[in-house]
């Protein structure tokens, strides 16, 4: 092939990709693989500066990746989350651990009391009880604050950034099902990544 016209052809391609923003779907592990193994990185529009990509997801993700759509509500939770840890000085990984648990525990939906479909007293974002010392039904129902409080407890786990997601959690949360928040590190990194600076 003449070298010019392989020329134009790539930087023709390259002109495409910077005009118009790179954008793919959303990277998921189509069958579970060994932490060791799965690896990811977070795909963000071109045009969303200020998110280091490589804070996201730092270890790669476990095992099979969930993914839901979300609702006004549920985006508006999530600015929400992102708000109250910049509130409380943590970075982008911070949010997305925090996101990633709201998903797992609630769907990212700021639940009231669910009668007998409740886990005992479990409420709000991150499902915590009052009976446990998170704070009381208002203050849990709250975003920020129980954004805060779950981040509270995040700050106090030594070396919760070096950890895989679900154990930095499991520590915090005390879940019947430590590994469930594994599997929604990707939509929580996609969420942070676009919402960081918006």
């Amino acid at each position: 092939m003449n070298t010019t016209i392989l020329r134009k052809s790539v930087l023709g391609i390259a002109g495409l990709a910077f005009a118009g923003g790179v954008f793919a779907g959303p990277v998921t592990e189509a069958h579970a693989a060994p932490a060791a193994e799965a690896k990811s990185v977070a795909v963000v529009q071109a045009d969303k500066p200020g998110v280091d990509k490589g804070k996201l997801i730092p270890h790669g993700v476990q095992g099979k990746q969930s993914r839901i759509t979300l609702g006004d509500e549920q985006t508006a939770n999530v600015k929400a989350i992102i708000a109250a840890t910049k509130k409380s000085h943590m970075d982008e990984r911070a949010a997305v651990v925090a996101i990633a648990t709201s998903l797992q525990e609630s769907k990212l939906e700021n639940l009231g009391h669910l009668g007998e479909r409740n886990d005992f007293d479990s409420q709000g974002l991150f499902q915590q009880r009052p009976s446990s010392g998170w704070g009381t039904v208002e203050q849990i129902t709250d975003p920020e604050y129980s954004t805060k409080a779950f981040l509270k407890g995040l700050k106090q786990v030594d070396g919760w950034k070096d950890m895989p997601l679900t154990k930095a959690a499991q520590t915090v949360q005390v879940s019947a099902y430590p590994d469930h928040y594994a599997q929604w590190e990707q939509q929580a990194a996609d969420l942070v990544a676009k919402h960081w600076n918006s």
